[in-house]
């Protein structure tokens, strides 16, 4: 059986299967940047330093997990859709709020 055959996008992107060191983590930090995205465009609040220094810490704990999900699952592909779709709603959000303030 060929693993190669079996690998999400970005984990045949990064060659995992050639080079687990270097692939691991470029998925790694590929996977952490999409979830910082996320959590920016869907759920972030102004919050004190030490808390979004919290937050930022967990993210990238629980990334960890997710990058070995990410080898044989569709992860990271799953965050691209997910930031495609909140920079969607933010872009027409936008022009809404934009369009109700040059109704008034």
């Amino acid at each position: 059986m060929d693993v190669s055959q079996r690998l999400s996008f970005f984990a045949a992107l990064f060659r995992v299967d050639e080079n687990p060191t270097v692939g691991m983590w470029l998925l790694y930090l590929t996977i952490v940047a999409l979830s910082i995205v996320v959590y920016k465009l869907g759920f972030a609040q102004k919050l004190p330093l030490l808390k979004n220094i919290l937050i930022y810490a967990f993210l990238s704990l629980g990334s960890t997990v997710l990058t070995f999900l990410a080898i044989f699952l569709p992860i990271a592909e799953g965050l691209v859709a997910a930031a495609l779709i909140l920079i969607i709603y933010k872009m027409r959000l936008r022009q809404h709020k934009k369009e109700e303030m040059n109704a008034k």
